[in-house]
């Protein structure tokens, strides 16, 4: 490989990775803790909910824009049953689409009563390379069947991508002490894995659009995604009652990344963490 060309893969890299920053944040299995993904009431988010954010990567000393990403949440009727429709939509930044374009959809029907999927897809334009998962949970027979039509034995509580964002957004993290390990199952990808979020504790954080009081959790990555497994990514969610995500950090092969959210609309509480909000 040629250094231009390089240079040219790992920004394009780059860029992906600051955009699954914001479409893959995913927030043993101890079964008390494991309620916490099962039978909760949402009280953290509603519908007309539309948050956005702008990822940057960093290779030195510079933060550089790398796109953008626009989660929102509607009601609708899906099987019957009154779900919430999130999606997230992920593009770069127009300058980088010239060599490198992304158009990433991610969305999930979310049963409103039990706060768990029942029907995710993901669809990925990466430049050349586009392709699209499908996945439909069978709540009562407890599988999860793809779009070639494979079935996949799941447990009550199993989450996906989009759907355990929501969720982590409605856990008392006041139960909790620093270090404490919240674990949940996600499906992805043909196969369900045991995943946690760390309780790290209250803090403030400065981002690029203010200052807030926050509340910092780390999630276990999932190996041979975009990230290395582990645990090398942080997350700031607000330290009130939408704990919105405000910040998300994780190093990368070469510098690192950081998504910011910048915009927010139809918010079901206050925004009590505000400290300050810059221009």
């Amino acid at each position: 490989m040629e250094p231009g060309e390089t240079v040219t893969t790992t920004r394009k890299s780059t860029i992906r990775t600051a955009l699954a920053a914001l479409l893959c944040v995913t927030t043993s299995t101890l079964s008390v803790a494991q309620n916490d993904f099962c039978n909760t009431k949402n009280t953290a988010y509603k519908a007309g909910e539309k948050l956005t954010f702008q990822a940057y990567y960093n290779m030195g000393f510079i933060w550089i824009y790398a796109g953008n990403a626009v989660f929102t949440v509607q009601s609708k009727m899906y099987n019957g049953r009154k779900v919430y429709h999130v999606v997230g939509d992920g593009r770069t930044a127009k300058s980088y689409e010239w060599f490198y374009k992304v158009r990433d959809l991610y969305e999930s029907h979310i049963d409103q009563e039990t706060l768990l999927p029942l029907h995710h897809v993901r669809a990925v334009n990466e430049g050349t390379l586009s392709y699209k998962h499908e996945i439909v949970f069978d709540r009562t027979g407890h599988t999860a069947t793809t779009a070639n039509g494979n079935k996949y034995p799941i447990s009550q509580c199993t989450q996906d991508v989009v759907s355990a964002i929501y969720f982590a957004r409605n856990i008392d993290y006041s139960k909790y002490k620093p270090g404490d390990k919240i674990p949940f199952e996600m499906f992805l990808d043909d196969k369900t894995y045991p995943l946690y979020i760390k309780y790290m504790g209250r803090e403030k954080v400065e981002t690029k659009r203010g200052t807030f009081n926050a509340i910092k959790i780390v999630p276990l990555l999932i190996e041979g995604t975009l990230f290395s497994g582990g645990e090398g990514m942080a997350v700031w969610v607000s330290d009130d009652k939408n704990h919105l995500p405000l910040r998300v950090s994780s190093p990368i092969v070469i510098g690192s990344v950081k998504a910011d959210l910048m915009e927010y609309e139809n918010l079901n509480n206050p925004f009590s963490s505000i400290i300050k909000l810059d221009d």
